[in-house]
């Protein structure tokens, strides 16, 4: 038996509902490095990248293993922090970093915004 026109039109709304939610994905998942880079200038006041900055220098961060370069003086809680610096950990590092590494030094209680975050890791990801 045939579907009904109040059927129909559910399943017309249902598959409406579901391309609107594929298209709108990417534009939500889509992070801007360049507002990152602006949300950033905050961060580069400690991370300057010169001999003596109070953090370490962030160039080629992304990939790299927490607490690893040689010329930075780390805390100890984060030269026994056992992770690299993907997207994932970042992440939850800029959110809350006392969190994900207790006892680190660095004097910054997080970012809120989601996207802010994304987007300061896209940034990040750019800096060789």
């Amino acid at each position: 038996m045939g579907a009904t026109k109040r059927q129909r039109g559910l399943v017309r709304a249902a598959c409406l509902a579901a391309l609107l939610v594929m298209l709108a994905v990417p534009i939500a998942c889509a992070a801007d490095a360049t507002h990152g880079e602006a949300v950033f200038k905050a961060c580069a006041a400690c991370h300057t990248g010169q001999p003596g900055a109070l953090g370490p220098s962030l160039n080629g961060v992304y990939g790299r293993k927490a607490g690893a370069l040689e010329d930075f003086h780390y805390s100890n809680a984060m030269k026994r922090a056992d992770f690299v610096w993907d997207a994932a950990n970042l992440k939850d590092y800029l959110t809350d970093p006392q969190a994900k590494v207790k006892g680190n030094r660095m004097p910054f209680s997080g970012l809120e915004r989601p996207a802010d975050i994304d987007d300061v890791i896209a940034y990040l990801r750019t800096l060789k």
